[in-house]
């Protein structure tokens, strides 16, 4: 869809649009060490003469489908994922274009190695890959300095997607220090391939506050500061600085938290989404993706979103993350409060449900339940869903195989169609497998988990025939570029509710089970470039509605909202190179701005 609707486009006029040709004063050797502008051996002959590219380059002149092809026999030639990694790291810091290009045409294959699982592996080897820097390195012991090492990423025009973590909760690998960089840097890849975020405007960063992670202190080759973390009034310092420095130096930058601990994502998310256009992925990203699977799953079940009760087994930022979106779905359907809301979602950890007499933190004190009202009880997950009967089981408790066979066939006892969602990654701490869950209730349950699963079969068909059942992934990355690229094309001064649960709404609309049960519940990431164009138009005519839209002249009419998105997201392909004079041209046609992986031409080891 996205690029038919780019032959149709007729907003070329815009800034950020990517048809006709890239404006380039540059030539030789620092052209070709240029990611953004680098064709290699796909220069043409008149971009070799034009920019005194001749004899630097072999004489044959290729396609950027030969190039891909080149590229993936050397891919597929290393060893183990890892060192496929590497490579790719290595490609982007070459050839931005050919980076993107090889990821989109082999988009399945590749997306577990320049994501989860592989960048994990690559972020707890940090500081013994390093070869050169990538993004913005801030250091709680000089405060004083982080607007001046903020400012040498370009001027206010240049940077429109800001990734930052403190390293805190790497994925599932908890504290990696400085090492934390590199899942701000694949974040903003995936807005890239995903959502077409322009990869020369966007800035990953890493907050170091030192790391509790021993292995690390202990290791002499360890690049982050060698002390334990820093909490308390010189942490909420350091993150305040450098909020306020980015707004200041990038005043329509979008900023993406990402892997901040348990006990600081809630509150900072908390502090600042009333005053910036930001957000905390796994918060809001996991609770939009997983509210979208529970509004297909409804839809599906023939029941309301109003009426729903929900289940969340795991009350940590993800499952805190959840339950926020659920309840702010609920209260927008059903016009109540959010205190309201929050009466029909139970949350429990593992000493059981939460009630008013429970150590809660922030982000867990609307959703306890009243003590008095629980006497004499037992709390237990089993014991919780006899009492309430609810239509939705999530798990984001880490707690493997925990959904058992009673506590499913529990939950199919008092709905026709249980939603059950077993989301603890990775995949050997998921709640329950597929399998499981659909024999256990006949195939009556509505599966989405948290790591790819392959199709289950079973004796499930009307007449007792052998069905197909297949499974859904909760990935956030089907939602998150969206909401960014949404957020970044209608210049909103903040990220509001109402346009999270836009972002669901269109992401749930694009369901496959809507048309067969059979089918998963949300789209796989293998779509996520079309479902980024409906999800950043339901954000945009959210913004607009909410009055937090600072972007003048957005399209109104549907079809032509989603043609002004899509001229304006970047797309892995070779545009023409059009020479213009050092003097008065941009800072990107200079090739100053500085691009993850182009700090300097040579490796620094």
């Amino acid at each position: 869809m996205a690029s038919e609707l780019k032959n149709k486009t007729k907003f070329s006029h815009l800034p950020l649009s990517t048809t006709g040709p890239i404006d380039c004063a540059v030539s030789g050797t620092v052209l070709l060490n240029t990611p953004y502008f680098n064709r290699g051996s796909a220069h043409t002959a008149q971009e070799r003469e034009e920019f005194n590219l001749t004899g630097l380059l072999p004489s044959s002149i290729q396609t950027l489908d030969q190039q891909v092809k080149r590229a993936y026999e050397q891919y597929s030639s290393r060893h183990d994922d890892l060192a496929k990694n590497t490579f790719l790291t290595s490609l982007k810091e070459q050839n931005l274009v050919l980076y993107f290009k090889l990821l989109q045409d082999h988009m399945e294959e590749m997306f577990s190695v320049v994501y989860t699982p592989t960048e994990g592996d690559a972020i707890q080897n940090f500081s013994r890959l390093f070869r050169r820097p990538e993004g913005c390195f801030l250091n709680i012991n000089d405060i004083d300095k982080v607007s001046h090492d903020l400012a040498q990423w370009g001027k206010p025009e240049d940077i429109d997607y800001i990734v930052v973590t403190d390293g805190e909760q790497i994925l599932g690998i908890g504290d990696q220090g400085a090492g934390g960089i590199l899942i701000s840097v694949a974040k903003l890849a995936l807005t890239t391939m995903l959502a077409g975020i322009h990869p020369n405007r966007t800035l990953p960063v890493v907050l170091d506050c030192g790391t509790n992670n021993e292995e690390l202190l202990n290791d002499e080759l360890y690049l982050g500061l060698r002390q334990n973390r820093v909490r308390g009034e010189k942490y909420d310092k350091f993150v305040d600085t450098f909020i306020k420095a980015a707004r200041e130096l990038y005043p329509k930058a979008y900023i993406h938290f990402e892997d901040f601990g348990l006990k600081n994502a809630r509150r900072i998310l908390d502090h600042y989404q009333s005053e910036i256009p930001c957000l905390n992925d796994d918060i809001q990203g996991t609770g939009c993706v997983t509210l979208a699977a529970i509004m297909a799953g409804l839809h599906v079940s023939q029941q309301e979103l109003k009426d729903v009760r929900v289940v969340i087994y795991g009350a940590g930022t993800a499952g805190v993350g959840i339950a926020d979106q659920v309840r702010d779905a609920i209260a927008t359907e059903k016009g109540i409060s959010k205190d309201e809301a929050a009466k029909q979602i139970w949350l429990i950890d593992m000493a059981g449900l939460l009630t008013t007499t429970s150590e809660l933190d922030h982000g867990q004190k609307m959703f306890a339940k009243d003590a008095s009202a629980w006497e004499g009880k037992e709390t237990t997950l089993l014991s919780v869903i006899n009492e309430v009967k609810p239509h939705v089981l999530v798990g984001t408790s880490t707690r493997p195989r925990s959904f058992t066979q009673p506590i499913v066939q529990a939950m199919a006892s008092h709905v026709s169609r249980p939603i059950i969602l077993p989301l603890s990654n990775p995949t050997r701490l998921h709640e329950a497998v597929p399998s499981d869950l659909l024999s256990w209730t006949s195939g009556r349950a509505l599966v989405a988990t948290g790591s790819p699963f392959a199709p289950v079969k079973g004796p499930w068909g009307p007449d007792g025939s052998e069905t197909e059942v297949r499974i859904a992934e909760c990935n956030n990355s089907v939602v998150y570029p969206g909401i960014g690229l949404g957020a970044v094309l209608s210049r909103a001064s903040r990220v509001t509710d109402v346009m999270l649960v836009a972002a669901v709404r269109a992401l749930a609309a694009m369901s496959p089970s809507l048309a067969d049960d059979t089918a998963p519940l949300l789209l796989g990431v293998e779509s996520a470039r079309d479902v980024s164009v409906r999800v950043a138009a339901a954000v945009v005519r959210a913004a607009v509605e909410e009055g937090v839209a600072a972007q003048e002249d957005i399209p109104t009419q549907e079809e032509e909202l989603r043609e002004w998105i899509v001229e304006q997201m970047w797309e892995p392909v070779y545009r023409p190179l059009r020479r213009v004079e050092v003097e008065g041209a941009s800072r990107m046609a200079k090739a100053e701005l500085k691009v993850v992986g182009s700090l300097n031409t040579a490796k620094t080891w």
